[in-house]
């Protein structure tokens, strides 16, 4: 996800001078092909998160198209202030892009790990949230990112996930999108564990399972539609995240059906506290609750 995030910022700020890529010291080796040619629109602002978004926000204000990277725990945690008062309420056209989304980085641990960044940057008003879920989808949120005017946060997985799609598609920001059909019950995820949800759903299919799955790649504004759609289509809901199951996809979607008034089995799965534990993304994920064996007994227990 990170190549591919980096190869699209590097072609459209060839492209338009007022594109400005920010880093936070880190990740500095990634840019050498962008520093290498592009040396005036890229800022080194040191481990000083907060400090770059309120840099961020003063070069928005001047016409500029800042994209500013670091570790999205770093971003969503520790210059939240910043984000909420700078960019946000001033709906400054910045592009908060924060690398590691939930558990990618699990050797590092929980201090690494962006797992409630969404609980807390949702509630943000102005502010759209883009989590996609694999290379392609990277770069067409990275290109939605620059064409609309305002705050976003992308928050990309750095795992080396696969490619979930077959063919180009059509992205729209808001409007989630049908990756599996299926009338037995509806899988929801968002992000790098979509590859592991489309994991299950093959399994499920081997036992007789039609399992639809949806990739809400726009965390906000979520797609309404596109989920009622699935409530009077399948009845069964589930909605898989790497982020606390408080705040996050599973929250936005619980609300979405309490509002519709509609009767529907529904299951939240994502992380019940911190993070647990230290390893591959894979172990972590399944210390956590969320690995791929975990999610299938939980979607068999839904059907039961």
């Amino acid at each position: 996800m990170r190549t591919a995030y980096l190869d699209t910022l590097y072609d459209l700020a060839s492209k338009d001078r007022r594109v400005y890529a920010l880093i936070s010291d880190n990740g500095a080796i990634v840019y050498d092909k962008y520093r290498k040619d592009l040396a005036s629109q890229y800022l080194n602002l040191g481990i000083s998160e907060a400090n770059m978004l309120g840099m961020a926000a003063g070069m928005a204000s001047c016409g500029k198209i800042p994209y500013a990277y670091t570790i999205g725990a770093f971003l969503a945690y520790r210059a939240f202030e910043f984000i909420r008062n700078d960019i946000c309420l001033q709906k400054q056209n910045v592009k908060i892009v924060g690398t590691g989304a939930g558990e990618v980085y699990s050797a590092l641990g929980p201090t690494h790990h962006s797992t409630e960044d969404l609980g807390g940057l949702r509630s943000l008003p102005n502010l759209v949230i883009l989590c996609p879920a694999s290379p392609l989808e990277v770069k067409k949120a990275t290109i939605a990112a620059y064409e609309y005017q305002g705050p976003v946060y992308l928050r990309l997985g750095t795992n080396k996930e696969s490619e979930i799609y077959n063919q180009d598609y059509l992205f729209e920001v808001g409007k989630g999108v049908t990756v599996r059909t299926g009338n037995d019950l509806t899988i929801i995820g968002t992000g790098s564990i979509l590859n592991d949800v489309l994991n299950v759903a093959e399994q499920l299919q081997k036992d007789g399972i039609q399992a639809r799955v949806i990739n809400i790649h726009t965390i906000k504004p979520i797609d309404k539609e596109i989920i009622l759609q699935a409530i009077a289509e399948t009845g069964k809901i589930i909605t898989v995240e790497d982020h606390n199951i408080i705040g996050g996809l599973g929250s936005a979607v619980a609300e979405i059906i309490a509002e519709s008034g509609k009767g529907v089995a529904f299951k939240r799965l994502g992380l019940q506290s911190f993070s647990n534990g230290y390893g591959t993304y894979a172990q972590v994920k399944k210390l956590n609750g969320i690995g791929i064996k975990q999610i299938y007994d939980e979607i068999r227990m839904l059907l039961a």
